[in-house]
């Protein structure tokens, strides 16, 4: 054809399966023993070729999981009183303790919230099920749905974040999109206006995004990072307790895309393998050595260490992967869902699980 070559690289597209592991709470079977017993340490999920987990929740009566497998099959179990767990069946009888496969061998990636999930298949299109009572299944309608519905007819989206009833997809034009509840402005589109289909934040250049109930954490390519929602106890970083109903800049530019909202608060890396967190801290789910109930930081503080490669905040519980491979968690632990073989204890500094292959 006439082209000069003047290098190459060489590729693999094998993909790296691992074990899967659960601990804590283990309401309605959530995690995957087929039983209803609670541990305090890891115990295995059955296979070997998993890839990820996409959602993990575990309530009081419906807690849900749903994972993928290298061979694009989507499994599921746990609570399914709203449908959630997308098998066309939904009530207490239909609970699973042990994972079922969700038709299709083309799902890529997703995230699920507190009674809904909702996933990208391979090629860009948009599925989601569970409860809609606040339309965040994108649905124009408030309607609940026991198997995955498609979400508009887009085939560009790259990235979806699911929390408690609202919903925010990021598509391959670097655009940044919201839906579902927005009592505290936490869909960023300068309302508090509920909203059943997606409506767009502005900006071309976002890179991630994570939501946890009432906030909204994301990022940018230029390594800024953004926030809005309620701000009651500083979780938005801003050094106030005032809410936004748009996104406001964390201070910095040296974010990555490895963030995470959780309640009340978030947590983010930087390029240099710092770990930061803000927010409410009354577990000590902050990482830094407080907790109390009127303890809480509302700008970002560093937790000790240079090598964090992955961040997760819940409820009142943080857990964190360094770059070897070592899992560290620390927070609320009532039902022993840190691993750490405890029950009850709090922990206010990162505790580290056995072992060293965490991915």
């Amino acid at each position: 054809e006439g082209v000069t070559w003047y290098g190459w690289e060489t590729m693999s597209d094998s993909t790296t399966t691992y074990q899967l592991w659960a601990w804590g709470g283990n309401n309605a079977g959530v995690s995957g023993q087929n039983n209803l017993t609670a541990y305090s340490s890891p115990v295995q999920v059955t296979g070997e070729t998993w890839t990820s987990v996409i959602n993990w929740t575990d309530n009081q009566s419906n807690g849900n999981a749903a994972a993928l497998k290298s061979d694009g099959t989507l499994w599921v179990w746990g609570g399914n009183a709203t449908g959630c767990l997308g098998l066309n069946e939904q009530g207490s009888p239909s609970m699973k303790s042990s994972p079922v496969q969700l038709p299709g061998t083309t799902w890529s990636s997703g995230d699920g919230g507190r009674d809904s999930m909702s996933m990208i298949k391979t090629d860009g299109t948009l599925w989601s099920w569970g409860n809609n009572e606040q339309g965040g299944l994108g649905q124009n309608n408030t309607t609940n749905y026991s198997s995955p519905v498609q979400v508009g007819s887009d085939t560009t989206w790259s990235k979806i974040a699911r929390g408690a009833r609202a919903s925010f997809g990021i598509k391959t034009d670097g655009t940044l999109w919201a839906w579902g509840r927005n009592a505290a402005g936490q869909l960023g589109d300068t309302t508090v206006t509920q909203r059943s289909s997606p409506v767009q934040i502005p900006g071309t250049t976002w890179g991630n995004v994570e939501n946890y109930r009432v906030l909204a954490l994301a990022s940018k390519t230029d390594g800024t990072l953004w926030t809005w929602g309620l701000n009651e106890f500083g979780g938005l970083g801003q050094n106030d307790r005032t809410s936004r109903s748009s996104p406001v800049q964390i201070p910095g530019t040296t974010w990555t895309n490895t963030i995470s909202a959780g309640y009340n608060g978030g947590a983010a890396i930087k390029t240099d393998g710092t770990l930061w967190s803000w927010g409410y801290n009354g577990d000590g789910q902050l990482g830094i050595n407080e907790q109390g109930s009127g303890n809480r930081r509302s700008s970002p503080v560093q937790m000790p260490g240079t090598t964090w490669s992955k961040i997760y905040m819940g409820m009142s519980r943080g857990a964190a992967i360094k770059t070897d491979g070592t899992l560290w968690v620390w927070g609320n632990n009532y039902k022993g869902q840190l691993g750490v073989n405890t029950h009850a204890t709090k922990y206010s500094s990162p505790t580290q699980i056995p072992g060293t292959n965490w991915n």
